[in-house]
């Protein structure tokens, strides 16, 4: 599911891939206007699937940090408004989602984007964050041949 849903740099909101045109891609915006528009190749177009989240071991995929997040509010939107909150209410909030997170390298605006994300994908009902879990999880080296 999220390897559909993008990020535009530059364009507020999510995005759904419709189609590829011949030098752009065709997506359509999350929101209740469905508007759809080219996205081209000078555009910085990145699939929510390909993020994640520094910590202080390793590189956690947005997916699992959006699982937790989902987990934690119990299938609603954020109970912290972004656009509101402090920079220690962020830090907190995100102590409590990934307690490991790195805070060096993950910013109050990071934190902000990604409660924005979250509530945009809960309120379209885009709320399997499980899928490619269970897809990468099940897949064995030798299938791969």
């Amino acid at each position: 599911m999220l390897e559909t849903i993008l990020a535009i740099s530059g364009k507020p909101g999510l995005f759904r891939l419709v189609s590829r045109g011949n030098r752009a891609l065709i997506v359509e915006t999350l929101d209740a206007q469905k508007k759809r528009t080219p996205a081209f190749e000078t555009d910085k177009i990145i699939s929510l699937a390909d993020i994640a989240m520094y910590t202080d071991e390793e590189e956690v995929p947005l997916r699992q940090v959006l699982k937790s997040i989902f987990t934690k509010e119990e299938g609603k939107k954020a109970g912290l408004d972004p656009k509101k909150a402090s920079k220690d209410e962020l830090h907190a909030y995100m102590g409590e989602v990934l307690p490991n997170y790195d805070r060096d390298r993950v910013y109050p605006a990071d934190i902000k984007k990604l409660l924005q994300w979250y509530n945009i994908l809960v309120e379209n009902g885009l709320t399997d964050f499980d899928e490619a879990l269970q897809e990468t999880q099940g897949e064995n080296v030798d299938d791969r041949k």
